[in-house]
């Protein structure tokens, strides 16, 4: 797939979940027509039950793969930017922490979700809250303006990761970090899952593996890049769904070898610095 069309199936997918709410990375009752709820899938990657209700209703739609604020250590008056933000989830959680003296960013390239999430914002009272339309790749923010940027299962989506770590570094100030949940596989993948458009969609082909993710933040310029925490993805999340369905029949794969496919990948959360001036 070329890099266009991934994020044109990328953009539209999310879109539709903006609209009818729901989950492609872990496939939920609006997305994919049955499966866990979007507070359920949210308990399993780590958020408590307080920072669900703590949001506007409609803000989490489910789509993480992690917690990236639970080890981020926000400090009051930072200024954190939210790479893929969606329906504007982690940035509500994110704004509680900064206080009225801080600022949250987040960005997403998916119009629908935009508007949800400003329409989340302006309902749940978060004026410190801005989101912005643009890719990952392309930040929509200034040199060196970020005391910490947070994405959650997003740069798996992203055809240029390399592009989006070079990014990041220059978005943060001297001494900024970045807190990354997201999904990388412990060995290589099936070609046929590897073309899989839903597969993409779905956070799995488009992940590389775990050294390839920790290697590229370091080649853009990182230090002190480091797995803080590493989880299976629940298996159970996909069994039963039509996502999964959708990937036996296509793939013409048994349940077992989806199976032993998802084993083979694991969400984790990744820590790493930009250098300060020597």
């Amino acid at each position: 797939m070329k890099e266009e069309e991934i994020k044109k199936e990328v953009r539209e997918s999310y879109g539709r979940i903006a609209s009818q709410g729901g989950s492609c990375c872990f496939p939920t009752v609006s997305c994919c027509g049955s499966g866990a709820t979007a507070e359920a899938i949210s308990r399993q990657v780590g958020y408590s039950l307080e920072d669900i209700q703590a949001v506007p209703e409609g803000a989490n739609l489910g789509l993480g793969c992690g917690n990236p604020l639970a080890m981020a250590s926000i400090q009051e008056g930072e200024t954190v930017l939210d790479l893929g933000s969606g329906a504007g989830f982690d940035c509500f959680l994110a704004a509680r922490q900064v206080g009225p003296a801080g600022k949250v960013i987040g960005v997403d390239m998916t119009p629908e979700m935009l508007a949800k999430a400003r329409e989340n914002a302006r309902k749940g009272d978060f004026p410190n809250v801005e989101f912005r339309l643009g890719e990952i790749e392309n930040l929509p923010a200034a040199d060196n303006s970020a005391d910490l940027i947070i994405s959650n299962c997003v740069i798996n989506l992203a055809p240029d990761k390399k592009r989006v770590f070079r990014e990041a570094l220059r978005v943060l100030k001297p001494g900024g970090r970045v807190m990354i949940s997201d999904l990388v596989w412990l060995r290589e993948i099936p070609k046929a899952l590897l073309e899989s458009v839903e597969a993409y969609v779905a956070c799995l082909s488009g992940a590389v593996k775990r050294e390839e993710y920790l290697e590229a933040l370091a080649a853009a310029g990182f230090e002190r890049v480091r797995v803080v925490e590493e989880n299976p993805v629940p298996f159970e999340l996909f069994q039963g769904d039509p996502l999964g369905q959708t990937l036996i029949e296509q793939l013409k794969l048994s349940p077992e070898q989806l199976q032993a496919g998802i084993r083979s990948v694991v969400s984790v959360k990744v820590e790493a610095y930009k250098p300060e001036p020597a």
